[in-house]
């Protein structure tokens, strides 16, 4: 992408029905950013287009255009019934498909068409009514919309557009399956249109294009990097204990704008959440944990500038179009490479600036050399010293802007949550639904910790006395049996290392940091 976030190019240069082009107007769209610029030729004029860019710039838009545009210019199906959809965009996200939504209302809705909005995590039978109604277009995660095809609530045989967002996310998240089962329930492909938009276009995303499009147009915004230029990225390498009082530190550092703090876990959410609101920040979370409402509730409030925070698993890294945030701060380094780029990708959207601000522990920075091959760039580094751990003062809100605590909002997950599921946070589907939509980066993986501590700092096996003989029932269970060691040597040895470790962690650390000094010989 150029350092220009829009061209020259109007929108009123191409053939768009004048009550389109109005609503674009009010809405205070007048100018191409280049994904629109360079898509929009080809999909007024009906042809499939495969389009590539980076997140933030303005592919949601031009697809919109685009299907819209057809809807108020060309004849229906012959065979369409007035319940059927003409139009079909699929989103990974349920809080994707929300903001394309959104921004679909925002200048289509004095245009006459109706919009069904279709997500796990709600009220089903309340979509069932909608989609029984009758709707021109359908903007929905596949899982959920999957279970009304098979049921016949609605049916796709007259969608003349089919759109695609975020198609290598989909498979990421394993809905390849679904939205092929889908895709065969849509006319066929020379009869009609299918925009598909992913931020790369990977060999199996190019291989869904050709299988499922009508000779599509292949196009891409170049960039010089794979993150946005206007970025700026620091890392640190803190030691676990270190993490949360520097995030507090650097947060106390920046007045004004909004920021997102990104962990890699659940468990983690709640914990940060609540050390930042003890540091008097309103602070709003998003994961896997929260009922689909609430998230909805608290990203509003985010999005109005009600809360100072956002902390959040990926679950929002992609697609969320949250205008200020100033910075973003990977409290844990993500699993997978691309997950940085998308949340970096939070900040410095269409042309602003914006900070990036990364944390390598031990327990994650072994995926730093995959991000910055990913990336093509070193990220540059500064020290943690004494005084940055130590935050600037913070004046206590007051109670009416405090609004709901973070106690609150867990409580009521715990309450909400299935009785098998009250015992902690577990990964899963949501119970929203027959299928949820529950992104996979909720999810564990079999490369993820299964502690987000060393072992080192996890509480000792031997339990309390107290504990032991609380009651007859626990007496009488039977004590797990333990390997023990070859010989009494190796028992010592073992019991020595989880005894001192904590002492030995700096040297941990600095060995992480060796390996990312390029003076330093990898070990």
């Amino acid at each position: 992408m150029t350092d220009k976030a829009l061209t020259d190019i109007a929108f009123s240069n191409f053939d768009i029905t004048p009550a389109l082009l109005d609503g674009l107007e009010q809405a205070g769209f007048s100018r191409c950013t280049p994904i629109q610029a360079m898509t929009l030729p080809f999909a007024l004029s009906g042809r499939d287009v495969a389009g590539q860019a980076q997140t933030g710039t303005g592919k949601t838009l031009a697809f919109l255009i685009a299907c819209m545009n057809r809807l108020l210019t060309k004849p229906a199906l012959a065979n369409r019934r007035a319940a059927d959809p003409r139009a079909m965009i699929l989103a990974p996200t349920r809080e994707l498909a929300i903001q394309i939504a959104k921004d679909a209302e925002q200048f289509g809705a004095r245009l006459g068409l109706k919009f069904a909005l279709v997500y796990g995590g709600v009220d089903y039978d309340k979509q069932k009514v909608m989609l029984e109604q009758g709707s021109d277009i359908i903007i929905a995660t596949p899982g959920r919309l999957i279970d009304y095809v098979k049921q016949g609530v609605v049916s796709l045989h007259a969608c003349e557009v089919c759109i695609l967002d975020e198609a290598d996310r989909m498979f990421d998240l394993g809905f390849i399956k679904d939205l092929r089962y889908l895709l065969r329930k849509l006319p066929i492909r020379e009869e009609r249109q299918t925009l598909l938009f992913s931020a790369t276009l990977s060999h199996r995303v190019l291989e869904l294009a050709y299988e499922h499009m009508n000779d599509p147009e292949k196009l891409s915004v170049e960039t010089e990097t794979v993150t946005a230029a206007r970025v700026r990225q620091l890392l640190y390498f803190p030691a676990m204990e270190e993490k949360l009082p520097l995030l507090i530190s650097l947060l106390s550092r920046v007045e004004g704008g909004r920021s997102m703090v990104f962990v890699n876990t659940k468990v983690w959410v709640e914990r940060v959440a609540r050390a930042l609101e003890k540091a008097h920040y309103r602070v709003g979370v998003l994961s896997g944990d929260v009922p689909q409402k609430k998230r909805q509730s608290l990203l509003a409030k985010f999005q109005r500038g009600e809360l100072e925070i956002l902390v959040a698993t990926d679950v929002a890294a992609r697609g969320l179009h949250i205008d200020g945030v100033s910075h973003v701060y990977n409290f844990d380094l993500p699993f997978d490479a691309a997950d940085y780029v998308h949340r970096i990708g939070r900040t410095a959207r269409l042309g602003a600036e914006g900070d990036a601000i990364s944390f390598a522990c031990e327990l994650y920075a072994q995926g730093l050399p995959e991000i910055e091959s990913y990336i093509e760039q070193k990220i540059p580094t500064a020290p943690v010293t004494s005084e940055l751990l130590v935050a600037i003062p913070r004046q206590p809100l007051p109670k009416a802007a405090s609004g709901e605590s973070i106690a609150d909002i867990f409580n009521e997950v715990r309450a909400n949550a299935p009785a098998d599921k009250r015992g902690g946070p577990k990964s899963g589907r949501s119970s929203g639904g027959p299928r949820g939509d529950k992104p996979r980066s909720d999810r564990p993986r079999s490369d993820r910790p299964r502690s987000d501590k060393p072992r080192s700092e996890r509480p000792a096996a031997d339990k309390p006395v107290e504990a032991v003989s609380a009651s007859a029932s626990d007496a009488a269970r039977k004590p797990r049996r333990r390997r023990k060691p070859a010989d009494p040597g190796a028992r010592a040895q073992m019991h020595s290392s989880f005894v001192t470790a904590p002492a030995a962690k700096p040297s941990v650390l600095s060995r992480i940091k060796s390996w990312f000094t390029p003076s330093s010989p990898k070990p």
